[in-house]
């Protein structure tokens, strides 16, 4: 058929129009080929003829109105530039739809509002979904990428452009949205937060309000968000293209700077943020241009907290936060410096008073002096020398304003390359989706080298787009088989090339910028001379300082003016140098060149970035240039983004403006076909129609037109060849149609005249059906109402007499009623006066009554508040007298304690004396020891000074860091010299208390001083100062070593006491003789000596943290010095012992007895005087350690102290030496005891033999022996160590595991927590309860196990202690006896077993503890359940309750407890293997229930033997309550339940939308529509997914007879399906709900029908007291909906009325849908009107704004107690369980 045939009567057509651009006409007269003109009728009813001749063509055909609306544009018959628009229009504004297929292309309208079709439910309804199976959406795009990255393993693109107010920006956000919640990243790391958090920054520092849109992005971005093979997030990048860096200096009226200029304004007042600087933004000249700083809506303090959340998320130091809010307040300042002009006018000057300048430059850290100068003269650089020139006003204004975008420009660098590296993670990637959000195509009035560069790369990303478009044409032609021939379509490469080739536009503008006086009118001229002859370049006829640009979309004239500067993008080099010398580490490394970046950036992995930065600038040439050019850079970055591009799958989403004033659902035909020219849209509309644009399955085409074929044709079971019969008798030229392999291919407007003739068929069948219909209707007419007359007739005869008879009875009873009323009347008036009189009295004494208890009550209330006032009043003064005398106390105490102090510093002269010798001993040997270290390192110090001396390139630095240094020395010194003073009050105070030791403390003192002068004369250097350090740790390690020596002899001490309580004590003459002789309390008599000893170590470590750090040792190292320091102190012991015992030793013979016998009371002043001196050494270490505290900031009073307490833990480690010495001889001692008792017994003639031996002894080996003893002592202390520190690791270990137990009970709670907060106010209390319940037997069962424990430990020792105590007495006996007993409990043992054979067998079983583990593996881990379907269902269960009934009849609670765990963890174990398997989930489910059933129904509980017969209650447990294992095996029943649901719903979910809403149950009744690029895209899956009912039916019979045949209780079947049918009523509305071209009388239909049949199988089923029937409500209802008629105010209150179970929300999209989209169109007024007045019914509900359902939503699973009639003893148990080990009881 040819094209003109179509332009008949009655057809539609479209005219240009200069306001709508498009306007519908209606042709009432059919166009004959030759025709001048064609007669219309326009909408407003108006006749018009529209000239057809050689210069207008024919109008555009209209399409038919099933196409009107539909979601893929490319699916409309006839594709053109009227048809797009006028769908985008009717969906957008009738149907509120911002989302359209164009093909490849989503078009997305700005709203201008907010839209809740963004949340978290959405997302999931879009995932896993094929693309054209749901309504056009973002989220569609995304998940089409998505998929196809995890299928293909092939990276994806997603290209959003628009034009500025669009909304690119916001569906970019979208879609990395969708990619952070269902690719979850696989670490920890927290990525997909990450990258969304990257949005808040670069909308702060990139984004700005512009005239078209608040919130503009001034900036072009490509993410790349990386996944790994299991298409979870790893990791995203982002790079940026061209900001506007011009916005910084200048915005125009109305419009805005960047929004961080503005927040950081707003947050000025902030504490962080005083020293900015900073006012309001009206104050600052970058800020204040537009004049207007604000945005309605906006919060700036808001968005500046979330920026800085932000940055705190992405893991940006606070400094650098601080740093880069300071450079952003430091160009606001630059902006406000002030410009004096010279009087010559030739220079200029900028005052150093200047506030703003002083600010800038304290807030850079470079010198202010210097950038005043540069901002007023540059250097000019010749052959022979170098010139510093003035600058004018406008030149220094200019060079004020580069800096200051150049500052911006770095800081935007530098905060893009940290949010990147705040996103990447160490995680592989795999592959990547990359999401662009780049400019559209700009045309203004004066447009410049910014719209130049975005226009160029909108050629370059149209030209991808139409390559890309070609050739997924060309591969579905060529995978359909058809043949394939060239389509033209306009290729913009020319345009291209005039851009980047060789002389090109580029080319020419960087050759002018390269030349040292360059103009804008040269490089134009230039362009007009090369370029003048290309199609694509014009040249204006009025201007020679502009030139046009025809681009793909229109022709551009640009104006040269500024070209050269902003391609230049020139910055002096001497204002960047300054910069570069900031004192703030980060400003300097922003304008460091690349080649001196590059050093500090190639640094491996772990290694600390250190930027070594010269002190002074370097010199370079003036005047050179400070970057590449400009559009260079972004012809290299926008090439590198193309290959980018070219290398993925790209998704093209194209937002449009539907108009300039930002109006909610405004539509402007004019703007929106300008940015449907510029987008690519209609050149995807070109490109398919010049094909084949319209496909058509077989299947679809043979059922949307099997009505124009024959029946003899139909008859055929070929679909195929029938399809290719009805089209060749159709259409005449083969050219309109091609068949392909599964499609059938149209020309344009194929499709529609094939709709025309379907329309004539149905039309002439409707005329035949209405006249059938409207006669047999008259004839019921008229028999209806002749009928009706007859029955009239003989109401109304009876009514007439009834009447009369009705009206004799009302006249008599009248005259009655008037007898009784007026006597009543008359009564009632006569009792009314005294009743009222008696009540007005009552209410008057009431009144003066009540006057009268109100002032009592008053005056009472007075009085209380008097008494309580004066209450507090009096505990007020109390409290504070209270208080004084509290501080008075404490002041009392404080200083009766300084007075103690002094005097116990008295009783430490007669200590000292004694120890004067040894301590100039260990001094002197300590002295020697830190002479020669010193002179080690003087030395090494001097090497170390000779190599660093050489190195004269840090000469400099390290000078200035001496004189630093000297400084801070000089200052330290006169601190010095005050606390020297102080010092020396204390000193004289010590040498009053210590006469003995002040000459050696004044030696000490000089010798101190001595080193410190050295040591302070060497700290030039750093080594020298680590030395000192390394000397003062080495002091505090050996003050450790002394510590912890101490311990060891205070531990073994306590050991020897403990060794000596049983059997060695001694008589208390031979110990007071020993402790005589070593002038010291022996250590283990005194408990009080070891407490203090304790006490004082705690002191002295206290001491030494708040006097100097502490240094930490190795375990090896700690080990080793202890023992060199035990083995130097036993040498020094030894030889003081032999030199002590040389001469006393031959004396103590005689004297021996004398010392014992005076020996007691010598040891009793000795032990008190060595507490005293104990006492008042603590106290002396308390106030020195006090004033050492006071004055730490002087390093002098740090070390005498540390000297002076040194001398004082010598004096205290001598005291331990001679304990240790103590030890030793009390240990010889008690040796020479002994053999001197068993002398005693021997002859009394060999007393002087022996004694000659005993003094052979001491001479020879009594050393020996005490050496021997001490190494006993040091290996069982060193054993004890170990112990200790053994058991300290366990503990600790201990104690991880209770943080890790406790960190999953808390992830635990947080996930029920979450479930809770997404149930109904009635779920989330019973939930919450039941996780409560849980959550207490848990710990119920953790504490019975823990008493079990122990009562079993309590048991097991005291059968020991008696079989002990047994043990001893009778011994022999016992080994008599036992043999006896052992046989005769064998023989007892066999003669049972006879016995109990003969007895029936009682319903027990009994197994062995060795077995129970097989038990467990072949009754539970490897048990199938088709091993015991022939036998009784649930058999498992009660097999394990007889196992447990007999551990209970032989009342052994242990056995108890580990069978019922060691079930409950094989059940688990069971599950988690098949967690996907339902059948073996539903088996233990059942065996679970019925094991818990037979625990409750023989618990004993009367409450549960209300069913049970005799022999069932002689069944029952008898010793032990298992209630709280009835509440565990409940919870392990809810959690099989819900794997149960969770397996089921997995399989039933993918069957439902395919079978509920898209399966014909009812062939023939819906209509098809032709399908789009969508729904034949490559994410729909090969091959046929769908599913019929029948199929789900079927999968339902099969999960009810597993359940019923594995004796499952029926009301948890019934649980199971009615959570089923839920999921089917949610999955399938929720799809209903989005999308659209189901939403039709037809689908209301087949859904009905579909229900129904779902109902008929559960009344089939006897499940309709389940309530699965009543989940499906919300769905039968919306298939009512869709049936309902909605034309009047009647309609809507009827639809109102019956959808209950659907929120408005729902309702109201619907009825929306269903009126406005399949309407005629001459009827869209009255549906307007219409839809008014139905939202208004809706507004009377109050249900919440909820669209779709929660699919995941588990309804509260309850276990009903349903007991078994079966008895124990009837059970079989069948061979093939394995199970011969248990014994039957």
């Amino acid at each position: 058929m040819s094209a003109v045939q179509l332009y008949t009567e009655n057809t539609k057509v479209w005219i240009p129009d200069p306001d709508e651009v498009w306007r519908s006409a209606e042709i009432i007269k059919d166009y004959k080929e030759g025709d001048k003109s064609l007669h219309l009728k326009l909408e407003d009813e108006t006749l018009y003829e529209y000239p057809v001749d050689q210069g207008n063509k024919l109008p555009f055909l209209r399409n038919p109105d099933i196409l009107v609306g539909e979601n893929d544009l490319t699916a409309l018959s006839y594709l053109h530039e009227p048809a797009v628009l006028h769908s985008l229009k009717v969906r957008f504004l009738e149907s509120n739809h911002i989302y359209t297929y164009c093909g490849i292309v989503l078009v997305a309208i700005n709203p201008y509002e907010q839209m809740p079709i963004y949340d978290q439910d959405v997302i999931y309804a879009y995932r896993d979904q094929n693309t054209g199976d749901m309504d056009p959406h973002i989220f569609a795009v995304a998940e089409e990428a998505y998929k196809q990255m995890a299928r293909d393993e092939k990276n994806q693109s997603i290209i959003v452009s628009g034009e500025s107010g669009a909304g690119k920006t916001v569906s970019a956000k979208h879609a990395m949205h969708f990619f952070a919640t269902v690719g979850g990243s696989a670490s920890e790391t927290n990525i997909e937060a990450k990258v969304l958090a990257s949005n808040p920054i670069m909308e702060a520092i990139g984004n700005a309000k512009t005239t078209r849109n608040d919130n503009s992005s001034r900036f072009g971005k490509y993410i790349q968000i990386g996944f790994d093979k299991r298409s979870r997030i790893t990791g995203a990048n982002m790079r940026t293209y061209l900001l506007e860096k011009s916005r910084v200096v200048f915005q125009a009226e109305a419009e805005r700077n960047y929004h961080i200029f503005y927040q950081l304004c707003a947050s000025a007042s902030l504490p962080d943020f005083k020293d900015l600087g900073l006012t309001c933004a009206e104050d600052f000249f970058y800020t204040s241009q537009g004049d207007n700083t604000s945005i309605d809506g906006v919060d700036d303090a808001d968005d500046f907290e979330k920026t800085r959340h932000a940055f705190t998320l992405l893991g940006v130091k606070e400094s650098h936060q601080t740093t880069i809010f300071r450079i952003i307040a430091a160009i606001l300042h630059l902006g406000n410096v002030e410009i004096q002009v010279e009087e010559d006018g030739d220079a200029c000057s900028i005052s150093s008073e200047d506030e703003h300048l002083n600010k800038f430059c304290s807030l850079l850290g470079v010198e202010c002096s210097q950038m005043q100068h540069w901002l007023c003269h540059y250097k000019l650089v010749t052959m022979a020398e170098t010139y510093v020139k003035s600058m004018s006003v406008q030149q220094v204004v200019n060079a004020r304003n580069a800096l200051a975008k150049h500052i911006y420009a770095q800081l935007f660098s530098w905060i893009v390359q940290h949010v990147n590296k705040a996103m990447h993670t160490t995680v592989k990637q795999h592959s990547f989706i990359g999401v662009l959000d780049i400019y559209g195509f700009e045309t203004f009035e004066v447009n410049s080298f910014e719209q130049f560069c975005i226009n160029y790369a909108n050629e370059k990303l149209q030209q991808q787009f139409n390559l890309h478009v070609f050739k997924l044409e060309q591969e579905e032609y060529m995978k359909e088989g058809i043949p394939w021939t060239l389509i033209d379509f306009c290729d913009n490469q020319p345009c291209i090339d005039l851009i980047e080739m060789k002389l090109g536009i580029l080319d020419l503008l960087d050759e002018e910028c390269k030349v040292p006086k360059g103009t804008d009118q040269n490089w134009a001229q230039k362009l007009y001379d090369q370029h003048a002859s290309s199609q694509h370049f014009q040249k204006p006829r009025m201007s020679n300082a502009s030139f046009i640009i025809l681009h793909f979309t229109d022709k551009v004239e640009y104006q040269s003016e500024g070209f050269l500067e902003k391609n230049r993008d020139t910055v002096y080099e001497e204002q960047i140098n300054i910069l570069k010398t900031s004192k703030y580490q980060m400003v300097a490394d922003l304008f460091q060149d690349e080649k001196d970046a590059a050093p500090t950036t190639s640094m491996g992995k772990g290694t600390s970035k250190i930027s070594v930065r010269s002190a002074r600038p370097v010199v370079k040439a003036a005047n050179k240039e400070h970057k590449k050019m400009v559009g260079h850079q972004f012809r290299n970055s926008l090439h590198l983004l193309m290959e980018t591009l070219n290398a993925t799958t790209p998704h093209y989403v194209r937002c449009i403006k539907p108009n300039d004033e930002k109006l909610p659902f405004k539509f402007d035909p004019v703007r929106v076909v300008q940015q449907l020219r510029a987008c690519g849209v209609l050149e995807t509309i070109h490109i398919s129609a010049a094909g084949f644009p319209s496909r058509w399955s077989y299947h679809d085409f043979f059922n949307r037109y099997c009505v124009l074929m024959k029946k003899r044709d139909l008859s055929k079971n070929d679909k195929k060849q029938i399809c290719q019969t009805l089209l060749e008798d159709l259409i005449t030229d083969p050219d309109k149609f091609q068949f392909g392999r599964t499609k059938i291919f149209f020309r344009a407007g194929q499709v529609a005249y094939l709709e025309k003739l379907r329309a004539v068929k149905f039309r002439a069948a409707t005329i035949t059906i209405q006249k059938t219909v409207r006669g047999w209707l008259q004839r019921v007419k008229y028999k209806r109402l002749r009928q009706a007359a007859i029955v009239i007739q003989c109401y109304t005869r009876g009514h007439l007499a009834r009447r009369l008879a009705e009206h004799l009875r009302r006249m008599r009873a009248a005259f009655i009623f008037q007898k009784q009323y007026r006597m009543l009347q008359i009564l009632r008036a006569f009792q009314r006066v005294p009743t009222a009189t008696i009540t007005m009295q009552a209410f008057a004494r009431g009144m003066f009554v009540r006057r009268i208890y109100h002032k009592i009550l008053a005056e009472h209330e007075a009085t209380i508040l008097q008494k309580y006032t004066r209450g507090w009043l009096a505990r007020t003064c109390f409290c504070r007298v209270r208080d004084a005398r509290q501080e008075l106390k404490a002041l009392k105490i404080e200083a009766c304690s300084a007075q103690h102090l002094k005097k116990l510093n008295i009783g430490m002269e007669n200590k000292v004396n004694k120890e004067y010798k040894l301590l100039n001993e260990q001094l002197s040997t300590l002295m020697s020891s830190y002479s020669s270290e010193v002179e080690k390192l003087k030395k090494e110090l001097a090497q170390y000074q000779q190599s660093q001396w050489g190195d004269s390139s840090q000469l400099v630095s390290l000078q200035e860091e001496v004189g630093h240094l000297q400084l801070k020395l000089e200052k330290a010194n006169s601190e010095r010299k005050v606390m020297e003073d102080s010092y020396i009050k204390e000193q004289d105070l010590l040498r009053r208390l210590i006469s003995d030791l002040e000459e050696e403390n004044a030696l000490l003192k000089q010798e101190k001083e001595e080193l410190d002068s050295s040591i302070l004369c060497q700290s030039e250097d750093e080594y020298a100062r680590n030395t000192v350090e390394e000397n003062i740790q080495m002091r505090k390690e050996l003050e450790e070593e002394r510590s912890r020596y101490q311990n060891l002899v205070k531990e073994y001490s306590a050991l020897e006491q403990r060794y000596d309580q049983p059997g060695h004590r001694r008589n208390s003459s031979n110990q007071s003789s020993l402790e005589s002789d070593s002038n010291y309390p022996s250590v283990s008599t005194s408990e009080t000596a070891d407490a203090e000893d304790r006490t004082q170590q705690v002191q002295v470590q206290s001491m030494g943290h708040a006097v100097a750090d502490p240094f930490k040792k190795t375990k090896e190292e700690e080990e080793e010095g202890e023992g060199k320091k035990r083995k130097r102190r036993w040498e020094e012991g030894k030889g003081r012992e032999r030199r002590g015992k040389g001469g006393g030793r031959r004396e103590r013979g005689g004297k021996e007895e004398e010392k014992e016998a005076g020996g007691g009371e010598r040891r009793q002043e000795l032990e008190s005087e060595n507490r005293k001196l104990k006492n008042e050494l603590d106290e002396l270490r308390k106030a020195i350690a006090d004033q050492a505290i006071q004055n730490d900031s002087s390093s002098d009073i740090e070390d005498n102290y540390n000297l002076l307490l040194n001398q004082l833990k010598s004096a205290n480690e001598e005291l331990e030496v001679r304990k240790e010495e103590v030890l030793i001889l009390r240990a010889q001692i008690m040796k020479t005891a002994q053999q001197k008792e068993m002398a005693t017994n021997l002859v009394t003639e060999r007393v002087m033999d022996f004694a000659e031996d005993w003094g052979y002894l001491n001479e020879d080996g009594e050393l020996g022996l005490a050496y021997q003893g001490l190494k006993q002592v040091a290996r069982l202390l060193e054993m004890q160590l170990q112990d200790q520190r053994r058991e300290h690791e366990q503990e600790v270990e201990a104690l991880k595991n209770q943080v890790d137990v406790m960190k999953e009970e808390q992830e635990k709670q947080q996930q029920a927590f979450l479930q809770t907060l997404e149930r109904l106010p009635e779920a989330q209390v019973e939930f919450g309860l039941q996780q409560e319940i849980t959550r207490l037997t848990n710990e119920n069962l953790v504490l019975k196990e823990l008493l079990e424990k122990l009562e079993k430990n309590e048991k097991k020792l005291r059968k020991q202690l008696k079989f002990h105590l047994k043990k001893v007495r009778d011994f022999e006996a016992t080994q008599a006896i036992v043999p006896m007993r052992g046989r005769r409990w064998r023989e007892h043992n066999v003669q049972v077993a006879v016995q109990r054979k003969e007895k029936d067998f009682q319903g027990m079983l009994e197994c062995y503890n060795e077995d129970e583990p097989l038990l467990i593996q072949n009754l539970v881990t490897d048990l199938k359940p088709e091993a015991v379907s022939a036998t009784v269902p649930c058999l498992p269960a009660y097999i394990l309750y007889m196992c447990i009934r007999h551990a209970d009849y032989i009342s052994d609670e242990q056995k108890v407890h580990s069978l019922l765990t060691s079930t409950m963890n094989g059940i688990k174990k069971v599950l988690k293997k098949n967690n996907n398997d339902f059948q073996m989930t539903s088996f233990w489910l059942a065996n679970t229930c019925r094991l818990l059933h037979c625990l409750k129904q023989y618990s004993g509980d009367a409450g549960f033997m209300t069913q049970n017969t005799p022999k069932q209650n002689e069944h029952c447990l008898k010793n032990f309550d298992l209630s709280e294992y009835c509440q565990v095996l409940s919870h392990l029943s809810v959690q099989i339940y819900q794997q149960l649901i969770k397996i089921s719903e997995g399989i039933l979910q993918p069957m439902i939308v395919s079978a509920v809403l898209e399966n014909e149950s009812i062939q023939g009744l819906s209509g098809i529509k032709p399908m789009g690029y969508r729904n034949r895209s490559s994410s729909m899956p090969d091959g046929d997914s769908s599913y019929s009912l029948d199929e789900i039916i079927h999968q339902l019979n099969t999960f009810h007879s597993i359940m019923c045949d594995q004796g499952l209780d029926p009301e948890v079947v019934q649980q199971v399906f009615k959570q089923l049918f839920y999921m089917i009523n949610a999955v399938a509305l929720n799809n209903l709900l989005l999308r659209k071209d189901v939403c039709s009388w037809s689908t209301g239909m087949q859904l009905r029908f579909n229900i129904s049949q779902l109902e008929e199988w559960l009344h089939g089923k006897n499940l309709q007291q389940s309530g699965a029937a009543q989940t499906l409500d919300p769905l039968i209802q919306a298939a009512q909906l869709l049936q309902l008629k909605k034309k009047t105010s009647e309609d809507a209150e009827a639809i109102c009325s019956l959808c209950t179970s659907l929120t408005t929300q729902q309702v109201g999209s619907r009825a929306e849908i269903c009126t406005r989209g399949y309407c005629l169109l001459k009827e869209r007024e009255r549906v307007v009107s219409w839809s008014q007045l139905f939202t208004k019914h809706l507004q009377e509900r109050n249900d919440p704004p909820q669209l779709l359902l929660d699919f995941k939503h588990i309804f509260p699973v309850l276990f009903p107690f349903n007991p078994s009639s079966i008895t124990m003893d009837s059970i079989h148990i069948p061979a093939s369980l394995n199970l011969e080990f248990l014994k039957k009881v």
